[in-house]
């Protein structure tokens, strides 16, 4: 039975696997060295200071996947739209799976307080990730060609949204400082 449940410390060990393979082998990230468990743990950490989900899958005890977002950029303005991030066990693509992770994470994210979630897809060859994406009712809004340099080859970004929650149709409770 698939279990989508908050990451503890105890995952940490296969997220950072998990991210590694897509270091090494793909093209979803443009990191071209992976990070270690200390750099996954303090990235986790971060996210999780912020009030943000991070989230695993899990079956049979095995951690298949993980997602998470981060805020899009630091500045208070942008405090209400966040950046997702999804990564599967290469024995797990094509399964659904990360549809399933980016739903729950869309509903975290709105509990959290997001109005925007952004999708910041590296190459715009990955099919997978912007089928996902569209699947759940982001839209493309663009691609920026060319700007990473990995694997020998540019690559693009391909950029997509969703507005959850009440989005930009009522200003948030909190006004900016």
């Amino acid at each position: 039975m698939l279990i989508l449940r908050p990451s503890t410390d105890a995952d940490v060990p296969a997220i950072t696997a998990i991210y590694a393979h897509h270091v090494l082998h793909g093209t979803g990230t443009f990191e071209t060295t992976p990070p270690t468990e200390q750099d996954m743990t303090t990235r986790r950490l971060d996210v999780l200071a912020r009030g943000l989900p991070y989230l695993v899958a899990e079956q049979g005890g095995k951690v298949l996947g993980f997602a998470y977002c981060q805020w899009f950029k630091p500045r208070p303005a942008y405090r209400y739209s966040a950046e997702d991030s999804i990564y599967l066990h290469a024995d797990a693509a094509g399964q659904g799976l990360g549809k399933k992770l980016l739903a729950d994470l869309v509903q975290q994210a709105e509990a959290a307080g997001v109005r925007k979630l952004i999708a910041v897809i590296g190459d715009s060859a990955n099919a997978g990730s912007i089928g996902v994406h569209r699947s759940l009712g982001f839209s493309k809004v663009g691609v920026i060609q060319s700007c990473g340099w990995k694997f020998g080859r540019w690559l693009d970004i391909v950029l997509m949204e969703k507005s959850i929650g009440e989005g930009d149709r009522t200003p948030p409770e909190t006004p900016a400082p």
